[in-house]
């Protein structure tokens, strides 16, 4: 549980820093954007590349970025 945690959170970090959302987010928003999005990333993509903590980490990052990006679209600030 720990594990996934620390995993979900780096696949978070990874997509916010491509996506540029780093900024505005925190830990948490972080590691519940990479548990997701390894999930959507997983659905979507398979389960190809390397894994850990039983996430393939390409897809995850993929559908971590898909995350950010809808819940960005949905919630992002307003110019």
């Amino acid at each position: 549980m720990i594990w996934s945690c620390i995993i979900g959170g780096l696949i978070g970090f990874i997509a916010g820093k491509i996506t540029k959302k780093a900024g505005s987010m925190g830990i948490i928003t972080r590691i519940i954007a990479g548990l997701i999005g390894s999930s959507v990333g997983q659905a979507i993509f398979g389960t190809w590349g390397p894994s850990l903590a039983g996430m393939a980490l390409i897809p995850s990052v993929l559908g971590a970025i898909i995350v950010i990006a809808v819940v960005s679209f949905f919630f992002g600030k307003k110019k």
